[in-house]
């Protein structure tokens, strides 16, 4: 993402100019724009024109119009982002107050204007416009017949391709047709990770499986590599990182990514620091239930006695419709840093963020105990009995 300007005064109000130029600033900018911001971007609106002979034609032009957004669509697949609102501006193809979706498009520079500004919006822009955010994990997680080829970036996993190839049983002095289908099964993973993956970018390729799957596939693929003499794979033997994984689902990928292996590997990016956080938040919830805890109240409660060493919060949290819900959360963000605690925003698209959202999107580790918080709990807990 380039930022190209930002006029924001005193009272927080203000607008600023962006140009998305990769995928994945699309989801940043599904997480900027919310409901009655206004947005002015370039878009395509078919127009009626009459000729002087009466007869009418239809023919699309190009404009830049103003919304006041209402709603808005974000295809997390095809990372496509979708505006509706209404025209706020005088345009000479468009009424004021007309209905138009935008399509935001890479490499065409948007504004999006602002009443308030929060610090949570904020300091997105300046982590979507550090290119040291950019993609540098990708995953092959996999079981004897199934492959998912995913890349993690700071801000979501995506799921690239997907490898399916019905491998038979081996049978009693005949292992032929199954060692040819897992042949073909890793032709087809190998296709894959040259297809998705950029080793220029990339600085990490785990492979994660039960079994001795990982090892298997890794030796065909460097066989068949010297054979063919592919350089690409070679070159990039090293990235490759071999790790348990239960099966080749994609939810597997969080039991790799805590792999102390890899860990340390990855100590340096965002998707590893989301994982860590929440291992240890399930840690702490198992061994000292009192500095573990999870819900809105309970953590503002937490956050009143200044208790909170990290706060792991989910950024579904921060797109919710209501001005005040929206601004609780911000507040608390901003009352944990200020008490010098560590916040940990998750992505809902990540697999972290996904179980933390089953935890109601908000958990805190604490500093010490805090005995009434506790006893709150016990107290709901038999009025539930």
């Amino acid at each position: 993402m380039k930022l190209v300007r930002k006029d924001i005064e005193k009272d927080n109000a203000g607008q600023v100019t962006l140009v998305p130029e990769e995928p994945e600033d699309m989801w940043h900018t599904y997480n900027l724009v919310q409901v009655g911001d206004s947005l002015r971007a370039s878009t395509i609106r078919k127009v009626q024109t009459e000729s002087s002979t009466g007869s009418v034609g239809s023919n699309r032009v190009r404009t830049t119009l103003t919304l006041c957004v209402e709603a808005i669509d974000f295809d997390s697949q095809a990372c496509q982002l979708r505006v509706k609102g209404t025209n706020i501006q005088e345009n000479e193809y468009v009424k004021m107050g007309a209905y138009h979706t935008i399509e935001l498009e890479p490499n065409r520079q948007f504004t999006l204007a602002k009443k308030q500004w929060d610090s949570v919006v904020l300091e997105r822009i300046e982590q979507a416009c550090d290119p040291a955010w950019s993609a540098d994990v990708a995953a092959v997680v996999m079981q004897e017949g199934l492959a998912h080829i995913c890349l993690v970036t700071p801000s979501m996993t995506l799921t690239r391709a997907k490898v399916e190839v019905n491998i038979p049983r081996k049978r009693k002095g005949n292992c032929s047709q199954h060692d040819r289908a897992l042949e073909r099964f890793y032709e087809q993973v190998v296709q894959a990770i040259q297809r998705h993956i950029h080793f220029d970018v990339v600085k990490c390729v785990l492979v994660a499986s039960p079994g001795f799957v990982r090892e298997q596939f890794c030796d065909y693929m460097f066989q068949q590599a010297v054979k063919t003499d592919n350089k690409v794979l070679l070159e990039n033997r090293s990235k490759f990182l071999q790790v348990h994984a239960s099966s080749g689902h994609k939810y597997s990928l969080k039991e790799a990514l805590c792999d102390p292996t890899v860990a340390s590997r990855l100590s340096d990016t965002k998707a590893a620091g989301e994982v860590k956080a929440l291992d240890d938040f399930y840690k702490m919830l198992q061994h000292e239930p009192d500095r573990a805890f999870y819900g809105l109240k309970q953590v503002e409660k937490a956050n009143e006695a200044m208790a909170i060493d990290t706060l792991l919060i989910s950024d579904e949290l921060f797109r919710h419709q209501d001005v005040a819900t929206r601004s609780r959360y911000v507040r608390l963000v901003d009352s944990v840093k200020e008490n010098a605690g560590t916040v940990r925003i998750f992505s809902s698209l990540h697999v972290s963020g996904e179980q933390l959202s089953q935890l109601t999107g908000i958990a805190a580790i604490l500093r010490f105990p805090v005995p009434e918080l506790s006893d709150q709990e016990d107290d709901s807990s038999s009025e539930e009995d």
